[in-house]
């Protein structure tokens, strides 16, 4: 992950709501959720989740699938390795192989 993908991804997470959405959706693994569900664990109207699911996904932290009628939304796994991968990079005065148990436990829990 470059600079300018890490900090959109980050300014994404610094909102309350966008935070709590991306958290709800790591602890839905795989299944994700449907928007509307979203909305209603949140406590957001449909249209202001829409925009701020939007926001997650152009941070390429969620992806969102068509089904039917709805859109289901997943954590984009990948995405959130680059972020941690990159805030990592220079873990240990550049040599991250110095903090391996750190790196090997957040992989784990992803």
């Amino acid at each position: 992950m470059d600079k300018p993908s890490a900090l959109a991804a980050l300014q994404a997470l610094s909102q309350d709501t966008r935070l709590d959405v991306f958290r709800l959706l790591m602890r839905a693994g795989p299944e994700g959720m449907a928007a509307g569900e979203i909305a209603q664990r949140c406590e957001v109207r449909q249209n202001t989740m829409s925009a701020h699911l939007s926001i997650l996904s152009q941070a390429g932290l969620i992806r969102a699938a068509r089904e039917g009628r709805s859109v289901r939304y997943r954590a984009e796994i990948e995405g959130v390795r680059g972020l941690l991968g990159f805030l990592m990079e220079d873990c240990c005065g550049g040599n991250p192989e110095q903090c391996q148990t750190l790196i090997d436990e957040i992989s784990l829990k992803c």
